[in-house]
């Protein structure tokens, strides 16, 4: 486990349900051991109607985590006959209430959706997604990987929501500098501590201090010195330490620049953060 944290922070995206297939750890378990290294807030991804229903109902019994719901690309891809029944359950799910505060993640995967059809079938799916974020006025959580072009084609080809989120961002400096002019948000996970990820160092140092986020995706990209191991919400401090000391940061100047940035990038702070941002007498965080 890592030195804790100082200033309590976020993971801006993960999965707790598959990090508790990977290590046996419960959900409440990884959320323990979060909370004592310093990670107080979570955001759990949805990839399937399954995920995306377990992630609502965790996270509307868990104050400090926030659910996320959508179809992931991969998904829609290998079942295009069930999209219509799928989609309307993920709509369902984005008006269940304040703890779902994003759709996602979203997007286009063209490593392992090679083939025509598959990609096609990624892109209405995309469109859709983005639409409903736009309907919800939540967030949309982006999964990109090796279609960076084609994301942002679509992204500018239709009205936009509210916030975009660039979950585990894998461009590079010029890719991050187009991000950034459009004001969307670049998360940034455990790989960018890879000796060989140089790219992504580039990209995180154009990035605006303002739209830096730091994920796990955890059971995936475990940061240094834990690679090779699953991972989880329990190892982030190591990636934030390394963000920090790429730009120059302090530690607890880290903790809470990503903090209040997924904040922003998520529609406001939630838990307790959400309580002592509510004004006197009012019922909901000034956001």
């Amino acid at each position: 486990m890592p030195r804790p944290l100082a200033v309590a922070t976020v993971d801006a995206h993960t999965h707790l349900d598959s990090v508790a297939e990977r290590t046996g750890l419960s959900p409440e378990e990884s959320l323990e051991l979060a909370a004592a290294v310093g990670i107080t807030w979570v955001i759990q991804a949805g990839d399937t109607v399954a995920d995306s229903t377990w992630g609502e109902s965790f996270a509307r019994q868990h104050p400090h985590v926030i659910a996320c719901v959508a179809l992931h690309p991969n998904e829609v891809a290998r079942h295009p006959d069930r999209f219509e029944t799928d989609f309307a359950a993920i709509s369902a799910l984005a008006r269940a209430g304040d703890h779902v505060r994003a759709i996602g993640e979203t997007g286009l995967d063209y490593y392992r959706t090679t083939d025509p059809a598959g990609r096609a079938t990624q892109a209405q799916s995309f469109l859709r997604h983005i639409e409903l974020a736009r309907q919800t006025g939540l967030t949309l959580m982006i999964h990109d990987r090796d279609a960076h072009d084609d994301v942002l084609a679509i992204l500018d080809r239709v009205p936009s929501p509210p916030r975009v989120v660039m979950h585990s961002f894998s461009g590079d400096s010029d890719f991050a500098r187009a991000c950034g002019e459009r004001g969307h948000w670049l998360s940034f996970p455990g790989v960018t501590t890879y000796n060989a990820n140089h790219h992504l160092r580039r990209a995180l140092a154009v990035t605006p201090p303002d739209k830096i986020l730091v994920e796990t995706d955890a059971p995936f990209l475990t940061p240094v010195p834990e690679r090779g191991k699953p991972n989880g919400p329990y190892l982030i401090p190591h990636t934030i330490r390394f963000v920090a000391d790429q730009l120059g940061w302090s530690e607890d100047e880290a903790a809470l620049r990503l903090r209040e940035n997924a904040f922003a990038a998520y529609g406001g702070p939630w838990g307790d953060a959400a309580e002592d941002a509510t004004p006197s007498g009012s019922g909901h965080a000034d956001v």
